[in-house]
Order: C-alpha cells, then sequence, then structure tokens
C-alpha cells in the first residue's frame, strides 16, 4: 500500500450540503423585539441578519433539504448509504418521533438503518464520532449520512433577559456524507468533554415528563428559562473557554498536530468578544474562520456552514488541517481536525 492510499479506518467527509430558510431576521427587528440597541445587536452579539423557518421549514424537512444536496455532493447513490444518523435538534416536527428514519425513507435509502441522537451544539462532531467508530467496527459499514435540523429558536422569549445569550438562534439544516476507505478529508481525532452540573440549570420547563400532564397554560411558557442567572453566568464563564481549548488541543493531539498547525477553524457562532478572544488564545488569524454574523447560531450546523463558507472563499486548501468546534447546553465541548484533501 503506498503512502496515499486508504485503509479501512479511514473514515472522510465524502460530501456536505446545508439548507438556509429564505426568510430572515435583521438586527433592527431583533433589536425591535429585545429592546437592545440595533448597534449592541450588530457589534456585541454579532448578528447582522439570522434565518428563521418559514412556512414548512420544519426541523426534518430542513435537514432533508441539507442531506439531498450532500449526497448530490458526495456522489453516493441513496440506496449505498448504510446509516443514517439524525443530529439534529430534539426539538423536532413530532414528539417521541425518529426524524432519521423518516429522512431515509424521503431519500430513498432503502438500505439504511437509522437513530436520532443529540450532544445539542456539539452533535456534529459527536456524531462524526459516532459514525466513524460504527464504520470502524462493523466492515459492512462504508457510508453513514449525518443529518442535522435545527429550530431551538422558537423556544426563546425575547423578554427573558437571562437568555440574551440565545438570543442569535436562526434556524436550518446541515449534512454530512462520510465514507469509510476514502482517502481525502479524513477525519484525524476528535475530543469531547462534559460536564452534567449544568444540566438542569438552562432548560425549558414545561413539556416533558418532569411537569406532565400538561396544563392550559404551559404552551404560552415553552421558552428556556434559567433559575439562578448568577450562577449560571458564573459557572459558565469560569469553564467554557478552558473546555472549548482543551477538546482543540486534544483532538489535534491525537491527530498529532498543534495549535500552530490550524489552518482553519470552523467555530460555532457566539458574541464577538468571545470569538475574538478564541481566535488569540489560539493564534488563529481571523483570515483562517468564518465568523457566522449573516447567520447567527444555528446550532449544530454552524462548523458546517462555516466548512461551506470556507471553502466557498478559498480559505480551505488540500493538506490544510481544519478544527471544528462547537458547545451544546448541558455542557458538552466537542471538537474534530480534518485532513482536508488528498491523503499525505
Amino acid at each position: 500500500m503506498t503512502a496515499n492510499q486508504s485503509t479501512n479506518t479511514d473514515v472522510g467527509i465524502a460530501g456536505w450540503g446545508i439548507y438556509t430558510p429564505s426568510t430572515f431576521m435583521d438586527a433592527s427587528e431583533l433589536a425591535e423585539r429585545t429592546g437592545i440597541p440595533e448597534k449592541v445587536i450588530r457589534e456585541k452579539f454579532g448578528v447582522d441578519r439570522k434565518p428563521v423557518p418559514g412556512p414548512g421549514d420544519t426541523t426534518a424537512s430542513m435537514g432533508l433539504a441539507a442531506a439531498r444536496e450532500a449526497i448530490e455532493c458526495s456522489g453516493v447513490a441513496p440506496e449505498d448509504i448504510d446509516i443514517i444518523i439524525w443530529n439534529g435538534g430534539q426539538h423536532k416536527d413530532f414528539p417521541c418521533w425518529l426524524a432519521g428514519l423518516d429522512i431515509a425513507d424521503q431519500l430513498g435509502a432503502v438500505n439504511a438503518w437509522s437513530f436520532d441522537m443529540e450532544a445539542m451544539c456539539g452533535s456534529m462532531m459527536a456524531g462524526i464520532e459516532t459514525a466513524r467508530s460504527l464504520m470502524v467496527a462493523n466492515e459492512r459499514y462504508r457510508h453513514v449520512l449525518l443529518v442535522s435540523g435545527y429550530r431551538n429558536g422558537d423556544l426563546i422569549n425575547y423578554s427573558v433577559a437571562e437568555t440574551s445569550f440565545m438570543f442569535d438562534l436562526g434556524a436550518g439544516g446541515a449534512a454530512l456524507m462520510l465514507k469509510k476507505g476514502l482517502n481525502r478529508n479524513l477525519i484525524a481525532g476528535t475530543a469531547f468533554k462534559g460536564d452534567g452540573s449544568f444540566s438542569r440549570m438552562c432548560t425549558v420547563k414545561v413539556g416533558g415528563t418532569g411537569k406532565w400532564p400538561m396544563q392550559s397554560t404551559d404552551p404560552a411558557a415553552l421558552y428556556f428559562t434559567i433559575d439562578n442567572p448568577d450562577a449560571f453566568k458564573k459557572k459558565l464563564g469560569e469553564t467554557t473557554m478552558p473546555n472549548f481549548f482543551a477538546v482543540i488541543d486534544e483532538c489535534l493531539a491525537v491527530a498529532g498536530r498543534s495549535r500552530k498547525d490550524i489552518d482553519y477553524l470552523a467555530i460555532l457562532h457566539f458574541k464577538k468578544s468571545a470569538h475574538d478572544y478564541a481566535l488569540a488564545e489560539l493564534g488563529v488569524d481571523p483570515e483562517k474562520t468564518t465568523y457566522l454574523n449573516e447567520y447567527g447560531h444555528i446550532g449544530q450546523n454552524d462548523q458546517v456552514i462555516s466548512l461551506m463558507e470556507g471553502l466557498k472563499a478559498g480559505k480551505i486548501k488540500d493538506g490544510d488541517t481544519v478544527v471544528m468546534v462547537g458547545a451544546g447546553l448541558g455542557f458538552v465541548w466537542a471538537a474534530a481536525a480534518v485532513e482536508w484533501g488528498e491523503k499525505k
């Protein structure tokens, strides 16, 4: 086997796709709804506009649209897909429902089985790790499609100031086709870190079995709240950035690389000061990433959106090390390093 040939333990990204609704909320409308000055929305929150769901933009339908694009990009026929992993939002078309199987049916992926999983906004990297593990462990699996749809913005009340860090939430879909034995865009390393002490600090208090049956007043309270905002903010401030850097460093170490080797950072959208701080700490030039001010935060879709924007702008080239990183409410921090282009 020559140096650039793939092995059965190599898993690469064969295709990618996103779906963005045609309807948007711009900074001026967000300012009007929240009472926050438009300048603050643009400069501090880092949102010029964000996509919001239009008629028919269900969570699963947005993921389906992205999946179709990823399939076309990959050249993999739907009937050759072995597994479809739904790693989009739990807030989906119906409760207690497997979105992945519905998408498999609509794609014509007649030979695929499916399951739904989520690590909130760390789900795309968790999906990558899960898919790779399944393909390495089972010789029959060669193609796994990751599909995400996201519209958790439905669960935000703009009058609840303590959840303002989620006022940037938008809507959309994203998908990745992973292929075993591919000799390009290889998954070189992953890393994860969790802190369950956050689990009950920021939740939607109604609609689940923790408060059942639902009362007539519950639908009006179907949004995120924080019981102790000061404690939540303090704890998050102490842990979130160190854990971001920890998973980035670990995934790079697994890949045999370090921070200096980051050629492109596909990072989730968060406030501009945090974004700039992360780049400075990592030593990453702003030209080696994409700030998603035209998208806001679309959950686990952010990394795929950033990847596609980076490719479109010519920021990613063969031989580059791409790091995907995000964090999911609850909290889980997740990162993946990808060796872009042909295997060296």
